[in-house]
Parts: structure tokens; sequence; C-alpha cells
């Protein structure tokens, strides 16, 4: 929508002629208003405003401009959708580098502003560059920013930033993110807003596991169901910055962009650098109605998974690198009775790979494991019924591989500038057309052969001292890893593939617009899955998180965990098994086989509910509800890590269910309901089920049993009217 406004000028001068262009989706309203001279400016991001007929255009004007504040500017400054120096802005720059050295501060001149529905085209030009901003806004209230630059001069543009930044409301008080390690994935950090310009980088060439993942600046005490939130995150799969900007002078600006290396991006005559979408979520609803706007518009996506998520045996803490065709054989004859449908095998498949130290890079089936290849266990897992499934960790090199020995000139970082190896391994340039073509062949030639339905596509370092054509090389990397995949979907159509990088530290949407997945941690430990699998949760949907019950001794923590607790904790995603079920007892496959029910069962409810995660005051207890989109099921685990401060434990009281039906709350067939630490169990556990309506569920619920440590129940609620 776009409403003339016409500023009130000189009498005999000019009129110069505003616009407002108003984007709406979901609730959400952006509204863009050209300036007299340079880039437009964003004069609201957050609750919709509804339409603006076009005399509203000068009032609101008026009402949101900007005064001359006390010592300083003696004009007024507009703060553009990519802030300078020369607007006035004061903070971090959201572009900057230089011409031959001279700072790249550009003047923007012939400004064109188009919108029809959810969009906006923003085009400038300036000396040095031509610009072009595009601003997507879908049903879901997400708002998606990409910048593209091209060099419109003779000499060279370094590019040193580009990023998104929009300003939030000035109420927000609070700065919310996440951080993490290996196996750690996810942790949640908070602090009070303060003053200054805060700029968090990320230099590890992936995403992290300390990536930010959402950067959310929040009214005082937001939780999970309150407060108004402004968040953004980067779908980018290497070096990035998160920032936010709150200056004296100016609106709180929250921001990220690519981190861009000294000398990493040189446009010449012509060329063009296109960021990254930068993504800005708003919700008035806390965390969850962060995570309600972003599973809603990941959902909505074309190439979103449409059939229900498989359960899937991997082979990893099974048998780790001692394949073996009788074996494996077993395990899948085991997977099959007790439910499985896609079974992946892990690492130790290829040429040479007896361990971590050789071989990455060799991807051609070891003969003297598999003399007959791959066929005999592939054509025994389908004549199962299970789809096949293979890792592969396409970016990396071992120094103890055929391919290292052929060809060293290929590797991002040369051995011969003693670059430290990583899990004993090198990485591939697929910036190097020659290198991402043989790894292209490589792979097609295994999956082709075997229609492999599945790959597990790992990627085991950080990046350090990337060097590509004699420059910093992440992002021309991290686009040639995207290539790489785009290719390989294309030659394969069915192809499915799951992002992980040593577990989680490659959760992002950039990578998630080409693959089916993450896996979220390599740590199986349940009870550290629980806070990890919530804040992934943050982002994606669980359809999307990879989730597996691991062995009843963690290979990460050495922690023993009940299977019942390990099942609760896996069925709240996209579930599998990642144990030798061989070796399990009879009435252990009994219970995997009914929890395998459960989650074929549930799994259309799990994958398109919404995620509501439940405060029941009591902090030993993690509690997670997926409500269905119509209010007509919900399901509930709530799981305890330790022990709570009281001896009678908290009421169950769950979020949004429809307040005016009937529901029937009863643990679900396929769990067992764990024996808890009180003598006699709530009175309406004993029986078996209990009938309230959504609201008493809300306000008052159901009083829970006193879980043990390490323990979880998991109920369904059924609306019976």
């Amino acid at each position: 929508m776009t409403v003339l406004d016409r500023e009130p000028t000189p009498a005999g001068a000019v009129e110069p002629v505003r616009y407002l262009h108003v984007l709406r989706g979901g609730g959400v309203s952006l509204v863009l208003a050209t300036a007299v001279d340079g880039l437009p400016e964003v004069l609201h991001w957050g609750r919709d405003v509804g339409p603006l007929a076009d005399t509203d255009a000068e009032d609101l004007l008026l009402a949101l401009g900007r005064p001359v504040t006390p010592s300083g500017f003696d004009v007024p400054w507009p703060l553009t959708v990519l802030p300078t120096e020369r607007d006035g802005w004061e903070g971090r720059p959201a572009i900057a580098g230089h011409v031959d050295g001279e700072p790249l501060v550009p003047r923007w001149r012939d400004v064109e502003v188009v919108s029809e529905s959810g969009s906006a085209l923003v085009t400038a030009t300036s000396d040095s560059l031509t610009l072009a901003s595009a601003f997507t806004l879908d049903e879901a209230g997400v708002l998606r920013v990409r910048h593209a630059v091209t060099n419109a001069g003779h000499r060279p543009v370094h590019l040193q930033a580009l990023d998104a930044t929009l300003p939030v409301g000035e109420r927000v008080a609070e700065v919310f993110d996440l951080a993490g390690r290996w196996t750690r994935e996810r942790t949640p950090q908070r602090r009070a807003l303060t003053q200054g310009a805060h700029a968090r980088e990320s230099r590890r060439g992936r995403t992290g596991h300390d990536a930010p993942t959402l950067l959310v600046l929040g009214t005082t005490g937001f939780s999970d169901d309150t407060g108004e939130l402004w968040a953004v995150h980067l779908a980018w799969s290497a070096d990035s910055v998160y920032r936010h900007d709150v200056l004296a002078e100016a609106r709180p600006v929250l921001g990220a962009g690519e981190l861009l290396r000294s000398g990493e991006v040189v446009l010449a005559e012509g060329e063009t650098f296109t960021s990254p979408d930068v993504v800005f979520v708003w919700s008035d609803a806390g965390l969850d109605g962060l995570s309600d706007r972003l599973h809603d518009s990941l959902r909505a996506r074309p190439g979103h998974p449409r059939r229900p998520r498989p359960l899937v045996l991997n082979t990893w803490e099974a048998v780790y690198y001692r394949q073996e065709l009788g074996a494996l054989a077993a395990l899948a004859d085991t997977a099959a009775d007790v439910g499985v449908e896609r079974f992946v095998l892990d690492d130790g498949w290829f040429l040479g790979r007896r361990s971590d130290g050789t071989a990455l890079g060799d991807w051609s089936v070891d003969p003297t494991v598999w003399p007959d290849g791959l066929a005999p266990l592939v054509d025994h897992v389908r004549g199962l019924g299970m789809e096949f499934g293979l890792w592969f960790e396409p970016e990396m090199v071992s120094p103890v591989s055929e391919l290292a020995a052929a060809h060293p000139e290929w590797m991002l970082q040369r051995p011969d500038d003693d670059v430290r190896t990583w899990r004993n391994q090198y990485v591939l340039d697929m910036a190097n057309p020659l290198a991402r073509a043989h790894v292209l062949e490589a792979m097609s030639a295994v999956i082709g052969e075997h229609h492999v339905d599945f790959v597990k596509w790992d990627q085991n370092r950080d990046i350090v001292h990337a060097v590509h054509d004699r420059r910093a090389g992440i992002d021309a990397h991290t686009r040639g890893v995207y290539t790489l995949m785009d290719e390989l979907r294309l030659r394969h159509p069915w192809l499915e593939i799951e992002a992980c990088a040593s577990g989680g530290a490659r959760t992002d949407l950039g990578v998630l617009e080409r693959t089916d997945r993450v896996w979220a941690s390599d740590s199986n430990d349940a009870m550290e899955r629980l806070p990890i699998q919530r804040w992934t949760e943050l982002l994606l949907p669980l359809e999307l998180i990879g989730s597996h019950v691991g062995p009843e001794v963690s290979h990460t923590t050495r922690r023993h965990l009940d299977l019942d607790f390990r099942m609760a904790v896996s069925l709240f995603g996209s579930a599998g098994i990642e144990t030798d079920i061989t070796r399990l007892a009879p009435d252990e496959l009994d219970r995997i086989r009914a929890w395998t029910a459960l989650y074929r069962r549930e799994r259309g409810l799990l994958h398109s509910g919404r995620v509501r995660h439940l405060d029941l005051g009591d902090p030993g207890l993690d509690a997670t509800a997926v409500v269905a989109r119509d209010g007509s099921r919900a399901l509930v685990r709530v799981a305890r890590t330790v022990t709570g401060p009281r001896s009678l434990a908290v009421p169950l009281r769950v979020r949004g269910l429809d307040r005016s039906r009937r529901y029937r709350l009863a643990p679900v067939d396929g769990l067992a309901v764990p024996h808890g630490l009180d003598p006699v169990p709530p009175p309406w556990l004993g029986r078996g089920h209990l009938e309230l309506t959504g609201a008493v569920f809300a306000d008052v619920g159901a009083r829970l049993p006193m879980l043990a440590p390490g323990t979880a129940i998991v109920l369904g609620l059924d609306a019976v009217d």
C-alpha cells in the first residue's frame, strides 16, 4: 500500500513529494517513508497499524518527525534502511568499506521505492554503487530483508559490511540470545539492555555451536508467553554479526549481517554482492509468539517437508566404525521389527575409514569391509520396508587420504602454511569448481547407484585461516557449499538431507533452504537434550529437529537414563533411535514398539501444532505442550530434571486450548506412567483420566505426580465436545 504525503514547504518553493509504503502480514506492519533526499526510513515495525488513508500520511510523519536535539546536528536527520555517517548515524554503519582507500559512505540519489502487497523494493545509485534492497513480509508476519550492491564505477569497491537493520520499540529493556559449545548447544543468556553500539561476532566459518540463533530485544520481564519482542536471525551458515545499537539520539536499532573479513569481497566494475537474508520477527506474545510466526513461515515454504517424518535408526552409536554386514543386517531386522522406517548407515563405510584420522574425501565403498559393495545391505534394508540413508562429510578431507595426496591445491587451508587440523581434518575449498565437481560426482555415483533416500551431511570442524584465490575465503566457500547442495538435489530430486555439523553447529535458515532437518546436537543424553531442543524450537518447528533415543549410558556425558525418559524426550521432534537395539531385552523392545507406534500416531499433531513452553512454577520441571491449530487436541510432556522446592507437586496448567471446550486429560498409550515419589498419586491419575474445560486447564490445572529426577510423563488432551 502506498500513501501520498505532501510536506508543507516555503512559499514559492517546489513542494517535495513523500510517500508511505505500508507492508502488512500476519498482524504485523512495516511502514517505510520515502525521504526528500536519500534512502527511506522505517517509521514503524511491529503490531499492525491497519490500513492508512491518504489523510493519515501527513499526520503520521509529523507525529514521528525528528526534532533537532540539543548539542547535535543543526537539522533533523533520518534513520534510513541502510544507516551511515552521511545520514547522521553514529552507530555501527550498515554499509562500510572503501573505494581505493576512500571511505565508502554513499550519497544515494535516484531513489525509488516500489511496493505491493507484502513487499517493497528500494533502488538507488551513488557515485560508486547501485543498491537494490528487498523487503518481504509474509502471512506469518516474518520479514526478510536482503541487500544487493553493484559496483557502478571504474574503481574496485572493497566491501566490509552490509547489514540489515531496523529500529524497534523504545520500550525495550532486555537482551536475549543463545550461546553454547559442542554437545551443549543453544544455551540461553539474558541481560539488561545498555547504551552503546554492541556487536556479537562469530568467526568460526560455520554457524557455530555458540551461535546467537536469535538476537531478541524485549520489554521488561518478558517470558515464554508475555512481553513485546523484536528479534533477528541471519539466514547464513558462516561468519556473522548480530548487533544492536542504543544511542542517546536515536531509536534502538536491531540488525545482523554476514561478517566480511578484510579483502574478502572486492567488487570489480559491474560485479554484485548480495547479502544473505536477514529475518526479522516481532511478537506481543513472548518467546512462544516469536516461534509461532517462525514456525508458520517455515511450514508455508514450498519445499517444506510434507510427508510424515520417518522414524530413523542411525547406526553411529550402535556400531561406530565397526561395520560388518551380518551385524548391520541383524540391526536392520530388529529396527524393522520395532517400527523403524529409515535406516541410516553412518561414518565408516568408505575407503580406508577405520577411525576419524583417515579417508575423508575418498567417497567410494571400502572393498575390504564391503567386498560385494553396499548393495547387500541396501537390498536387505529395503526388503524390510525401510528407506536407506548414508553419511557423508563432503566439505572435508583427511591429511591421510587419496584426495589429499592427489590435490593438495584444493584445500581451503594449506597444510604447508602451518594450519592446525581439527578432528584430524582439513577443509576442501568448495569455491574451487574442480574440487566441488569432484565431490559432486563422487557423491552422485553412490547416491545414484543405490537410490539413497537420505544423506546425513556432516561438517565437523570450525574453519579458520581460510584462503580462496589469495583472499579470505569463508564467503566464497560457503556459497560453494550451498551450490553443491543445490546441484546434488537437482540431480537426485527425491533426496532428503540432514544438516549436521558436529551436532548443532549449522542450525540456521540458510542451510534449511536446501535441507530437510537439522541434527540438534551430538549429545544423545536426554537430560542435556531437553534445553537444547527447547531453544532450538525457538527458531524451528519440531519436524525439522532430529532427536534420537540414545544408549542407556550417554556417549558424551556417561549419564545413565531410563529408556522411557529417553523416549519421551525424543518423541517431541523428528524422532529416531541411535543405540544398539539388538542388545536390548525383550521387554525393552516391547516398550520401543509401543513408543514407535505412539510417534507414528501423534506425529501429525507434533509436526503441525503450536508449541507452548509452560512455566509451572517449579524450576525442576521442563514442560512442553503441542496444541492442534484447531484446538481439538494437545500433547504435553512434563520432565523432571532436578528435585523441586516443595513436596507437593504443582498443577499442570496448559495454555493454548479452546477455553470453551471440554477436554479429557489422560496419559498417552505408548509410554509408561513413571512411578512417582508420592506414596499415593494424585486422585485423578489413580482413576486414569480427567475432564474439564480448556479454561480450567489453563487457569487452575490438574495436580501432577511428584516425578523423580530423570523421569517424564506424556499426557494427551482430547476435546470431548
